[in-house]
């Protein structure tokens, strides 16, 4: 089944949603098309980044009582929207408002999370660009393909501009291809090689002078170091990380069977993501430190990272530079596994407007999905044009800004407009036992009122 076979759900009720909806063969499918959506540049570059300039184990720590106390709920309350609705989340937000004017309101906080997935789509596919491009520099050095190796190893437009369209390219292609034979087929064998990966090179890497210092680091958390701005900073980052707020959980959910118990593959999600980001910080904080051993500049005076681009696309290359003829190996495997981690994002932020178009019944798949390419591509270009200006403005937007807008948004919808029997009876179709849980008992409160305030904090805090 692929998801061309999906209709708009123009009924109030769920059992009317339309039965030829694509959906995930598997639940271990759904795990990792779900976890690809999460798990990304946030958890392999933002994490390990803001645990190193938050006091390392203290940061690990609040990071995880925040994925607990805020993104979890919230990532519930967006795999529930979208299977209730059977649809992405113009119509699903559109069908819980109801009638007038919350339903317009609904509609519109839709269209913001579709402007903010195509706009977060284009920034991705930049650094996307720049991670297949980092990962085959070492490739064409190995086969001494020297003109490639020099246009690699420019920093110019064209480069950019090309090695942009390859990622959107590939990520289209995947689309394409739907649900099953596309984004599912595909993320189980890469989040797994993903993970093997990662777990190779931190055996490699933890063999190196200097790398125990770094685990102790992000191991021992030092309490004295945790402060208003590293709550914000976790919880920021836990939000972030799980791909909430632009519609990606949403039409995912619409995907998901109905006999699939919600709370806990909701949970498998978040604990994946979460053991990601702890994998990835078992590796990329002992290697600064390694760096470092090496000589090169990681830190300032202060003792904080250079810069998180510094991190990523100039200190990690030196690194392995430095460590002769294996380096570069461990620099083919190490940003290969970084593209894996930005593609598998890129997915199923293609898909929500993809499958948005598909459900007005105007446009098919196929060209559905090239156009919107087509258009995240433009607006790619547009920022290579103008990168000082744009980069960082495109960026702080989406993440700081439409994203938990967006969150909150969803939260207050599904909390209060969406009735507590339709949510109950959504969480029973995979699990009859729901009503009798602690789940139960706190979430639909919590998603009321808790999760708004927290969001809102973040967002104060974006603007400070």
């Amino acid at each position: 089944m692929t998801i061309s076979q999906a209709k708009p759900a123009a009924a109030a009720s769920p059992s009317d949603a339309p039965s030829g909806r694509a959906q995930f063969s598997s639940r271990f499918g759904f795990l990792m098309a779900a976890a690809g959506a999460a798990v990304g540049l946030g958890n392999v570059w933002s994490f390990p980044s803001m645990a190193a300039n938050n006091g390392g184990g203290a940061f690990l720590l609040v990071y995880v009582v925040m994925a607990f106390i805020l993104a979890y709920p919230a990532l519930m309350a967006e795999l529930t929207l979208g299977r209730y609705a059977q649809s992405g989340i113009i119509n699903a937000m559109g069908r819980v408002g109801g009638r007038g004017l919350p339903r317009r309101l609904g509609q519109g906080v839709g269209g913001l999370a579709l402007l903010a997935a195509c706009l977060g789509q284009a920034f991705y596919a930049i650094v996307t660009g720049w991670l297949i491009g980092y990962a085959l520099l070492p490739l064409s050095r190995l086969l001494g393909l020297e003109r490639a190796t020099a246009w690699l190893a420019e920093g110019s437009f064209w480069r950019d501009w090309s090695l942009t369209l390859a990622a959107m390219v590939i990520t289209a292609a995947v689309v394409l291809a739907g649900v099953n034979q596309g984004i599912e087929r595909w993320t189980k064998r890469l989040m797994p090689l993903l993970l093997v990966m990662m777990l190779g090179l931190i055996a490699v890497m933890l063999s190196f002078p200097g790398a125990g210092e770094g685990v102790k680091t992000y191991l021992v958390p030092d309490l004295s170091r945790i402060d208003g701005q590293l709550l914000l900073d976790a919880m920021g980052q836990a939000f972030f990380s799980l791909s909430i707020g632009v519609g990606a959980m949403v039409v995912y959910g619409s995907y998901l069977s109905r006999e699939a118990n919600l709370p806990r593959v909701g949970a498998q999600v978040m604990l994946i993501d979460m053991g990601v980001a702890f994998v990835a910080g078992l590796l990329i904080i002992p290697a600064m430190f390694v760096a470092h051993g090496l000589g090169v500049e990681v830190f300032n005076e202060a003792g904080e990272l250079q810069s998180s681009a510094t991190l990523l696309f100039m200190v990690m290359p030196a690194m392995f530079e430095a460590m002769g003829a294996p380096g570069l190996g461990l620099e083919l495997v190490f940003f290969v596994l970084l593209a894996i981690a930005a593609l598998t994002s890129m997915f199923p932020v293609l898909e929500v407007p993809v499958s948005t178009l598909e459900e007005t019944g105007l446009i098919r798949r196929r060209p559905a999905t090239w156009l919107m390419a087509l258009v995240t591509f433009v607006i790619a270009s547009l920022i290579l044009a103008y990168f000082e200006p744009l980069f960082d403005w495109a960026i702080t937007l989406t993440i700081s800004y439409s994203m938990p807008l967006v969150g909150g948004l969803v939260c207050l919808y599904v909390g209060w407009l969406l009735s507590r029997h339709a949510k109950l009876q959504e969480l029973r179709q995979g699990a009859p036992e729901i009503e009798r849980t602690l789940f139960w008992k706190l979430w639909p409160w919590y998603i009321r009122l808790v999760c708004p305030l927290l969001i809102l904090v973040v967002m104060v805090r974006s603007l400070a």
